[in-house]
């Protein structure tokens, strides 16, 4: 398979892939630079949803511009990877999560428009995206038991609260998410899930744990322990795909989409 691989916070290039180069894509909604090379013989294409040195923050993200040139690059699935804040306390700080829903109300891009790949009344193709779970099983599996190669645990299920940016979540916010049954935040996989759904994009998402949210801890930990977290999240996340991605086979998004005739 051909797979498409978002990284993000401290995760810019993407170490270990062989034959790495570069590739500028031009697409409807602005220009991608993607990264093309090989892991253990499968073909991946790596986008950095921040840019090198972390370009732009998380509200300056293009989601659309991204998902476009994955698809242009012919990607067959899509693996997005992300920090995140942990608002469950058994899912604890240095822990990754392979997410098996989502909460994301808003549907809204950073720019506050809506979140989707259908902006244009009779345009072919438009419809709506109907599923139970927002996340290809099959590769959600995939990454679950390659999981257990990185030494780090993992919690096989939560639900992944995108939330806007870019500063932290209030004391408050956070204990409304929790209430909702939200397992970790963070604030930039939301579109990318949508998106890849919308154009029938197997995807899954997986999350390392850099902090517990705002008053999830019984004390507060120094900034810097969350910015060391986010450093090793590179190599934790290099590994996991390294093991996970070359086993792929075929594998099948999550739900349909109901379209329209134009």
């Amino acid at each position: 398979m051909r797979i498409g691989v978002i990284t993000g916070s401290g995760s810019y290039d993407w170490p270990h892939l062989e034959g790495a180069a570069e590739r500028t894509v031009v697409t409807d909604h602005g220009v991608v630079t993607v990264t093309e090379g090989h892991l253990r013989g499968t073909e991946i294409v790596q986008l950095s949803r921040h840019g090198a040195g972390h370009h732009r923050l998380s509200s300056q993200v293009d989601h659309k511009a991204n998902l476009s040139a994955l698809l242009a690059c012919k990607t067959e699935a899509v693996v997005s990877f992300t920090v995140c804040g942990s608002l469950d306390p058994a899912v604890r700080p240095g822990s990754l999560v392979v997410f098996d829903d989502l909460y994301f109300p808003a549907n809204r891009l950073p720019d506050g428009t809506p979140c989707t790949r259908y902006d244009t009344p009779g345009e072919a193709g438009r419809g709506h995206w109907i599923f139970d779970r927002p996340f290809s099983e099959p590769l959600r599996r995939a990454l679950i038991t390659a999981a257990e190669q990185t030494g780090v645990p993992v919690a096989t299920r939560g639900v992944y609260g995108h939330v806007d940016g870019p500063r932290f979540n209030s004391r408050p916010e956070v204990a409304a998410l929790a209430a909702a049954g939200v397992s970790a935040i963070s604030q930039t996989a939301g579109p990318e899930v949508v998106l890849a759904g919308e154009a029938e994009l197997p995807m899954a998402l997986v999350g390392f744990v850099t902090d517990y949210a705002n008053g999830v801890a019984t004390e507060p930990e120094p900034v810097q322990a969350l910015l060391d977290r986010m450093e090793a999240s590179k190599d934790i996340f290099a590994t996991l795909a390294g093991h996970a991605l070359p086993s792929l086979d075929r594998t099948t998004g999550a739900g349909f989409v109901y379209r329209f005739d134009a």
